[in-house]
């Protein structure tokens, strides 16, 4: 698919990190952007500097995302591009016990099941509403109506102490990649999804230098911090090479992450 201004698309979690680079990335192609996100002045302000449009989702919330859809598609036509980069994570074991008091507890599981609808359920949810619109489509003139890029981690295959919710709704993006794209190979439309690995976004930008130069120095090769602009290069090349299809990538600069 070549990215132009006949080209609409939508990056959820667009108002910042991968989702905000990714959106820069596109829309210097001239594509028109709607970005789904929470942070309404982050939003605004990047779709002013885009000339894009920012629209309220909360990707857990089913009129949320149908209203959100709606908006952009009033506004730029049914896109032909998705990038689904809205998520979060928290740390919290199992179970453990207090070292101080020896009181035993479990992970909050009200809290397991938020990071599951939003990094998983809410990923679903917009594929699978982006896709019925890009079926109404004429097909280009390589038979293809529209391209999905999908966000997973690195914590999809080896995921740390603490991470048993964020690497379940990860590893669930992986798993549906491929019946996804299968899904919807005879109408044209492709499923990728990319695993980050440690990259420089806001979650990371609060924390104490010696804390992020830690990090970087875990990472093989190249080490530093993954760029979010490195992220937007490889979804760009995920939607513009027709016969990439079906894939997860890691981009990671070949951490395996360490059990802590």
């Amino acid at each position: 698919m070549q990215l132009d201004a006949t080209i609409a698309a939508i990056v959820t979690g667009g108002a910042s990190g991968l989702g905000a680079a990714t959106a820069r990335r596109l829309a210097s192609h001239g594509v028109k952007v709607a970005l789904f996100d929470l942070n309404e002045a982050a939003g605004e302000a990047l779709a002013r500097e885009i000339g894009g449009l920012f629209c309220a989702v909360d990707v857990t919330n089913e009129a949320s995302v149908d209203a959100g859809f709606a908006k952009a598609r009033a506004a730029h036509g049914q896109e032909r591009v998705l990038v689904n980069c809205a998520g979060t994570g928290n740390a919290v074991k199992t179970a453990s016990r207090d070292k101080a008091t020896g009181e035993i507890k479990h992970f909050p599981l009200a809290n397991f099941d938020r990071i599951i609808q939003i990094n998983l359920v809410g990923t679903f949810r917009c594929i699978a509403k982006s896709a019925a619109g890009m079926l109404t489509l004429e097909p280009l003139a390589d038979g293809e109506r529209g391209a999905i890029v999908n966000t997973a981690s690195v914590a999809a295959v080896d995921g740390q102490m603490g991470q048993a919710s964020y690497s379940a709704s990860k590893a669930g993006v992986v798993g549906m990649t491929l019946p996804v794209a299968r899904d919807l190979m005879g109408e044209g439309i492709r499923v990728n999804t990319i695993l980050p690995g440690i990259f420089d976004t806001p979650l990371l930008q609060g924390a104490p230098d010696n804390v992020k130069a830690a990090l970087a120095a875990s990472v093989p090769f190249p080490k530093r911090l993954g760029n979010p602009a490195e992220y937007a290069h490889l979804a760009e090349t995920m939607i513009t090479n027709g016969y990439f299809n079906g894939e997860c990538v890691r981009l990671d600069g070949a951490i395996r992450m360490a059990p802590r």
